[in-house]
């Protein structure tokens, strides 16, 4: 199961551009990824994607002509290699409980409930037609159960309602393994998935300067959280592939993870949309070198 896709030099390199003309805030250059003129104008040429990209979105975001609703069939994810569609999307549901768990620890039950049923309302339905081929049993009901728990704010049931869910993602893990030929670039292809899926929300959680849609500013900093965790579970084999794009790479998602300081959002941004979408630029570009 080994796949690669192109990288995202077309908006990357305009980002990164855009966010040094119209930002005071670094982006990559500064987290340590060096993006040199040879090597921006090489890889583009190469490795371009041949049409434009589209950010994860919500049900309830505008949708581009032709494009299906939700962050698991939007047209980003759609045009991927199946195998790498399939575990972006199990990325991206491990990013809204990574952050929606982050939020029921401080008994933000309130603002958790959301992440907990995107999960079935964006991403699951995408899912659901592949488990049988990874032999994967069908987990929308532990998906259920859990958000229940949280609407409940049913404190002593969710630890045991989160592993039913956590169990069935573990299978998920598995059986990619199974069928994979390069795990550890495969894991950072998919992270890298899920990260470009942030700066879309981030872009939407911001209105007139102010970080006024906090689901959205969540929503990427789940992703963004989740890819660093994908990243660091494969740290070891990574550290023997190219040990200098690993401390890239690393240095990139500290710099981008100083726009998402704090589960709960500040009131104004950290880093204004180009500057994270150069962030995560620079980050694809590092991680290259470890697919």
């Amino acid at each position: 199961m080994k796949v690669k896709t192109k990288i995202w030099l077309g908006v990357g390199a305009f980002a990164v551009a855009g966010a040094a003309g119209t930002s005071g805030i670094a982006g990559p250059a500064a987290a340590g990824v060096r993006l040199p003129t040879a090597l921006l104008t090489d890889a583009a040429h190469r490795r371009a994607p041949a049409g434009p990209l589209v950010l994860a979105q919500h049900s309830d975001h505008p949708q581009p002509p032709g494009a299906e609703a939700g962050e698991g069939g939007q047209r980003g994810l759609t045009n991927l290699p199946p195998e790498l569609a399939f575990a972006t999307r199990i990325a991206l549901l491990r990013g809204h409980l990574l952050i929606g768990d982050e939020l029921v620890k401080q008994q933000q039950w309130n603002a958790a409930l959301p992440h907990f049923l995107h999960p079935t309302e964006e991403l699951y339905g995408d899912l659901k037609d592949k488990l049988e081929e990874y032999k994967i049993a069908p987990f929308d009901g532990a998906l259920k159960a859990l958000s229940d728990v949280v609407k409940a704010r049913k404190t002593a049931d969710y630890a045991k309602a989160k592993k039913s869910v956590d169990d069935a993602l573990m299978a998920a893990d598995a059986a990619m393994k199974d069928r994979s030929g390069d795990w550890p670039g495969f894991v950072v292809e998919t992270a890298v998935e899920a990260l470009k899926a942030a700066p879309g929300e981030y872009k939407d959680a911001i209105v007139d300067g102010k970080i006024a849609k906090p689901v959205e500013y969540q929503d990427a900093r789940g992703f963004i959280l989740q890819g660093e965790r994908m990243i660091e579970s494969v740290a070891a084999d990574l550290e023997k592939k190219n040990p200098e794009a690993l401390a890239a790479v690393r240095a990139g998602l500290a710099e981008l993870k100083k726009a998402f300081p704090t589960p709960m959002p500040p009131r104004a941004p950290v880093k204004d949309h180009a500057a994270v979408l150069a962030d995560v630029a620079g980050i694809e570009l590092a991680a290259a070198k470890l697919m």
